[in-house]
């Protein structure tokens, strides 16, 4: 998932906008709009992968779009402390007022290609993929997704239109009119284009194999134990995915991938990530 341009645009121009940073009023008092020429440097100040260099050259040309952006990294390369990412030479005033929109991006997507890095890491010699979630921060979705992406991780669904996800509250609600977990999926199927895939989420082994004869794609496992996965594993019907979900961490991903599952969802990849620690370094011509 290559970014698009108009997607960056679109994203980058509302955080310019919400940072007012064309109307900096530290830099309009004290630069001013001289011709004052800069050079700055986007450098690691802690290993990780990177992502976002792109997001962060839009950053600074759509301030100055003569502004020269000079990438020694590519999305994806790793980092150590002391990497140079990337060169700006242009106005300083435009690269003053564009540096917090470029960090705050740059960091935010750093820090989820570093994170779901050591996710895949964890699961390296079984058949599961690491994936995210829809606890993205929003207006952020299409770059948090990418990120994950770049860190060697899969995307699950990027909206509510592109899968059938039966989740808790939607089966309660079927429950009451008496409908059993196969009901649900046989129900969901029968009213669905035939192009899109059905996943249910169950909480046990028994509803896990009622899930999969009634022919749902994937089966998420939510909040079970490793062992439970393991039996619905060894247990699986037709050819639906088992998805573990739930309060993982990078100190339970390996044992629940030796499991046997598919694909592990973690939500934090993009809800609650620290950002890569990135500076930018500023000198005038």
């Amino acid at each position: 998932m290559p970014l698009q341009r108009h997607h960056v645009r679109r994203v980058v121009a509302n955080a310019l906008e919400e940072d007012a940073a064309f109307n900096d009023a530290t830099t309009l008092a004290t630069i001013g709009d001289s011709q004052v020429q800069a050079t700055a440097q986007l450098v690691a100040k802690q290993p990780g992968i990177i992502a976002g260099i792109q997001v962060a050259e839009e950053s600074f040309r759509a301030l100055d779009p003569n502004a020269a952006f000079t990438p020694h990294l590519t999305d994806g390369d790793p980092v150590e402390p002391g990497s140079n990412i990337a060169t700006i030479d242009g106005s300083a005033a435009a690269i003053l007022s564009a540096e917090r929109t470029a960090l705050n991006l740059l960091q935010r997507m750093s820090g989820i290609a570093t994170l779901t890095a050591k996710y895949v890491e964890e699961t390296k010699g079984t058949n599961a993929t690491i994936v995210d979630t829809r606890k993205t921060a929003p207006g952020l979705r299409i770059l948090d997704k990418y990120s994950v992406l770049t860190g060697g991780g899969g995307n699950h669904r990027m909206s509510l239109a592109d899968c059938i996800l039966i989740k808790d509250n939607h089966i309660a609600t079927m429950q009451q009119q008496g409908k059993t977990i196969g009901d649900i999926v046989r129900h969901a199927r029968a009213n669905a284009p035939f192009s899109i895939k059905i996943e249910i989420e169950v909480e046990n082994i028994a509803d896990a194999i009622d899930a999969m004869n009634a022919g749902a794609d994937i089966v998420m496992l939510d909040n079970m134990t490793p062992d439970d996965m393991r039996q619905a594993v060894q247990q699986r019907t037709g050819t639906a995915l088992l998805e573990a979900s739930g309060g993982i961490n990078l100190d339970t991903v390996h044992q629940i991938a030796q499991t046997g599952v598919d694909i592990i969802s973690v939500g934090q990849l993009t809800h609650s990530v620290p950002g890569l620690d990135i500076s930018l370094d500023f000198t005038v011509q």
